[in-house]
């Protein structure tokens, strides 16, 4: 992965409405969910939806596929696969499989991981 790219992936996530929809997306996968389903899911106007809908496409984050009348959205899971690779391939002096420890503390560094306390993705569906 490029690191043109990969600045345009986290440009795209860094809006709290885009990284909501690509995780209801991910959750969906591989089947993804039509536009008025990702408004409905997300109480979000169609008109907002759309232009952030715009933006996960041109960051090749979603995938849009015409059926009918309606477009698919699915999520691009094999780019996020290629950006997790690239966030972490110097990892620990390019060892990664030193990197990360059962108890959820890293070897590269002395915090630990918390999951966020409020995952509200799961009320989605």
């Amino acid at each position: 992965m490029e690191k043109k790219l990969a600045t345009t992936i986290f440009e795209s996530l860094a809006s709290g409405v885009r990284l909501d929809v690509y995780r209801l997306l991910v959750k969906t996968a591989p089947n993804g969910l039509v536009a008025g389903q990702i408004a409905e899911l997300l109480a979000l106007p169609s008109t907002n939806l759309s232009f952030h809908l715009k933006a996960l496409t041109h960051a090749d984050l979603v995938s849009v596929e015409q059926e009918g009348r309606y477009q698919r959205y699915r999520a691009n899971l094999a780019i996020m696969q290629e950006l997790i690779v690239y966030l972490t391939a110097e990892c620990c002096a390019g060892h990664p499989e030193h990197c990360f420890e059962s108890d959820s503390t890293s070897a590269c560094c002395d915090t630990e991981v918390n999951p966020s306390p409020s995952d509200q993705m799961d009320s989605y569906l």
